[in-house]
């Protein structure tokens, strides 16, 4: 067998991170993470937001492939690669004159935090089988990605309980500033070329309601929105996985970059993620 990654075939993160409603949990992330006036502030002082928001979005999935499925080599460098930029980019803020970099810990970690939440809550809710103990490893597995974008492996939860008490901590710090409400105009409403208007209203739309719908209480009290009843949620989240989920993985997969087929290439067809896995 070839190299099997920084997670391998066996890990709960291989099974999970070939899930299509991975981009609704990724969308959701985006929402979360922009509640945090330091980090998104951040985002935005250092990128045309609006102008390269696919790009940022497609950069991330392209992150996580590689370092779910590629090559440990090819893993430690697309790590290597984050550290580098951020190490050089800084934001101010606005109110104080504080300049800082992008590369504090406790901005780095309150990315992945809302990145690993959101992928573990939307794959759950929309009824990828995942136990209690598997959850946990799940988070656990995850202190690996943090190291690789700079982050001390230990000072990141690993399981659902230090995750909870994490986002309790971190709460007081959260606020829907300026910045936060240009990302939600965004998601609500991408530019798009106008014959794909309708297509925007029609698909993306949905699909944007269903990741802010997915979000935690206290996230939509912070927006001013009215919460979902969650019953409601998780039913369009289990309806939702449901009709992605038998979209034929292959046809999935060959959208690039195609990390899970060149893991399945270097690894043999065993390596096919799949849920009924998590068994074994």
């Amino acid at each position: 067998m070839g190299d099997p990654g920084l997670f391998t075939p066996h890990s709960v993160t291989w099974q999970l991170h070939g899930d299509p409603m991975m981009w609704v949990a990724g969308i959701r992330a985006l929402y979360l993470q922009a509640l945090h006036p330091r980090a998104v502030r951040g985002v935005l002082q250092n990128s045309d937001f609006r102008r390269d928001a696919w790009g940022r979005l497609l950069r991330t999935a392209d992150f996580v492939g590689t370092t779910t499925y590629g090559t440990t080599e090819a893993a430690e460098k697309a790590g290597a690669r984050v550290r580098r930029i951020h190490s050089m980019l800084g934001a101010t803020d606005p109110g104080t004159g504080e300049r800082y970099g992008v590369d504090e810990p406790a901005l780095l970690l309150w990315v992945h935090c809302a990145e690993i939440d959101s992928y573990l809550q939307v794959a759950r809710r929309s009824g990828f089988p995942l136990t209690d103990a598997q959850a946990d490893r799940y988070i656990a597995e995850h202190r690996v990605s943090a190291r690789l974008v700079g982050l001390d492996p230990d000072s990141v939860p690993g399981d659902r309980e230090e995750m909870a008490a994490y986002f309790e901590t971190v709460r007081p710090e959260l606020s829907c500033g300026p910045e936060a409400r240009v990302v939600d105009d965004f998601l609500l409403r991408p530019p798009t070329h106008p014959l794909l208007v309708p297509a925007r209203e029609v698909l993306w739309r949905r699909v944007a309601r269903l990741a802010y719908a997915a979000l935690p209480p206290y996230a939509h009290d912070l927006y001013g929105r009215p919460a979902p009843e969650p019953a409601v949620v998780t039913r369009r989240l289990r309806a939702t996985g449901t009709v992605l989920r038998r979209v034929p993985a292959r046809l999935r997969w060959q959208l690039p970059p195609k990390h899970i087929l060149r893991a399945m290439d270097r690894l043999g067809p065993g390596a096919r993620p799949a849920p009924y896995k998590l068994g074994r």
